[in-house]
């Protein structure tokens, strides 16, 4: 297995983590292929979105595989008008990593990052390792704190 940025910098903060290997089907990038191949429900794998708003930029989400950013609750939350999604072209050079291997862990620049508050009902939840065909498996307060990230209702 390669060793990626991300299970480096989890390594050097003392964070402990289990990488979940899966088979990349490059015609099936969902996010439940992922699930369905690490045994894991889908609620407890998230899935890393970068959006930019009006007023703060680029930001980073962090949600189940089997919901849906709600960009209108996103923004109102975090006092936005609007906020779009990143187009998939501005990715990597934005954040360093590629659709299906986005990672909140790593990312060129520390952006603002929001997590859906489902994540609470559980111990630990998988995050890309920043390459397809990798997930790890975090202690999910770590990973908050690790990331900074801020719980709140973002899922439609």
């Amino acid at each position: 297995m390669v060793k990626t940025n991300a299970m480096r910098l989890l390594e050097q903060a003392g964070i402990p983590y289990k990488a979940l290997e899966y088979e990349v089907d490059e015609n099936n990038l969902a996010g439940e292929h992922v699930a369905e191949q690490i045994h894991m429900p889908l609620e407890q794998v998230f899935k890393t979105l970068v959006a930019k708003g009006e007023k703060k930029g680029i930001m980073v989400f962090c949600i189940p595989v089997n919901s849906e950013l709600d960009l209108k609750k996103a923004a109102f939350v975090l006092g936005e008008k609007k906020i779009e999604m990143l187009h998939v072209k501005d990715l990597l050079a934005t954040t360093g990593y590629i659709r299906g291997g986005c990672s909140p862990i790593g990312m060129k620049k520390k952006f603002p990052t929001y997590m859906d508050e489902i994540a609470v009902l559980f111990d630990e939840i998988t995050v890309s390792a920043g390459i397809r065909g990798c997930q790890l498996c975090v202690p999910r307060e770590a990973l908050v704190q690790y990331i900074d990230a801020t719980l709140c209702d973002i899922t439609g």
